[in-house]
């Protein structure tokens, strides 16, 4: 019996660690990629921020997809890396249906935003537009579904990350050359996809408990009290 147990407990061990590190696969490609861009800068002594996000201009559409691989120094990566990796394995990991689709989401709504709001005499950089949408997600997600783990990762979010709400009002960091608008973007379209995608990925768990119930509400359906009597005809 204990033999059985055990097996059984390393088999769902097993699958839960080839679960996380799948998780880790995207995210960690991504950000190695950020890391490789900013060390060829250094190392070449140039700077890619042309390719940003230059907004109500063609040749910033390309930024769209190109902007959350520049970063303007190490420390703007450094403070970007470890919420972006947390944030997008949390997203693989509990998401994994829906994940693909939620992060490109992101990545695309929130590059739109900023070509279309932001400040035309800027190069919107950086992964933070990333970040605010998974954050947004996660919380929103895990709030509006009936889910106790998915509910409970909100509420680890929303502690975690829940004062970068700030970096969506300017007048906050005015000393900061800071892309309020990618930040808004970002909370904005994580949102919405939190939405759109209510009814679908991670579905609820049910107990025996709630299925017992399902089968007595239906047999009370079909009780004699709650049929109608049918005059008989001949």
């Amino acid at each position: 019996m204990s033999i059985e147990f055990n097996y059984f407990a390393i088999g769902s061990m097993s699958i839960e660690k080839k679960k996380l590190l799948s998780s880790v696969y995207l995210p960690f490609i991504m950000l190695f990629i950020m890391w490789v861009v900013k060390m060829v800068e250094i190392a070449f002594d140039i700077q890619l921020s042309w390719l940003g996000v230059h907004p109500k201009h063609l040749d910033g559409i390309p930024g769209i997809l190109l902007s959350p691989f520049l970063h303007g120094d190490i420390q703007h990566l450094m403070a970007n890396s470890v919420s972006f990796l947390v944030l997008a394995v949390a997203l693989f990991y509990f998401y994994r249906e829906i994940s693909l689709r939620v992060l490109l989401g992101i990545w695309l709504l929130a590059g739109m935003f900023i070509w279309f709001s932001g400040q035309e005499s800027s190069h919107h950089i950086g992964a933070s537009s990333l970040i605010y949408g998974l954050a947004s997600f996660l919380f929103v997600s895990g709030a509006i579904r009936r889910d106790t783990r998915l509910a409970a990762l909100a509420m680890v979010v929303a502690f975690l990350y829940g004062s970068i709400v700030w970096g969506v009002f300017p007048d906050f960091f005015p000393k900061k050359n800071i892309s309020w608008e990618g930040h808004l973007g970002g909370l904005i379209s994580g949102i919405i996809l939190a939405f759109y995608y209510k009814s679908s990925g991670p579905k609820r768990k049910k107990y025996s408990w709630e299925y017992e119930e399902e089968e007595h509400m239906k047999e009370d359906e079909n009780a004699y009290w709650k049929i109608k009597n049918q005059d008989a005809t001949s």
